[in-house]
């Protein structure tokens, strides 16, 4: 069997319903929208969320706490990740992410100190931890924070 010889099982796929042409099709004068009304016309319908004027669940609940709109959001990453690097590296941000180990910059990298690390590396990173920072320099490792 070759690739081109693959073909979806009998009866998965169904084409697509060709609406508006003609009475012998059964789906044609009203295209199944039925007669009159605010959903048969065009760009006919209502918004997302709206529930008949009733008022809608997202205004019923009640709001709670303070949200923050400047907040910043790290991609966070723990010591113990770094042991697969070998010694003296330098990493930063970009080559974490070359490794896999940070797969979405969000406002930048927090380095967290769970895990242990046993050699010396070069770490540029956004922000770190009080006890990711005491382990890497313990290891004889430095710390720049960019």
């Amino acid at each position: 069997m070759k690739i081109n010889e693959l073909s979806p099982a009998e009866g998965s796929k169904r084409g697509r319903k060709r609406v508006g042409r003609g009475p012998g099709s059964g789906h044609g004068k009203t295209s199944c929208r039925g007669h009159k009304g605010q959903k048969s016309r065009s760009g006919g319908g209502v918004r997302p969320g709206f529930e008949g004027g009733q008022m809608p669940i997202h205004r019923r609940l009640p709001k709670r706490g303070f949200k923050n709109p400047f907040r910043k959001e790290y991609s966070v990453l723990n010591v113990g990740d770094l042991s697969q690097f070998e010694p003296n590296s330098h990493l930063d941000p970009d080559a974490l992410r070359e490794a896999g180990l940070v797969w979405k910059m969000l406002d930048g990298v927090k380095l967290l100190g769970s895990g242990e690390i046993s050699h010396p590396l070069v770490v540029r990173i956004h922000k770190i931890s009080h006890s990711a920072r005491e382990k890497i320099e313990g290891a004889g490792g430095t710390v720049e924070i960019l």
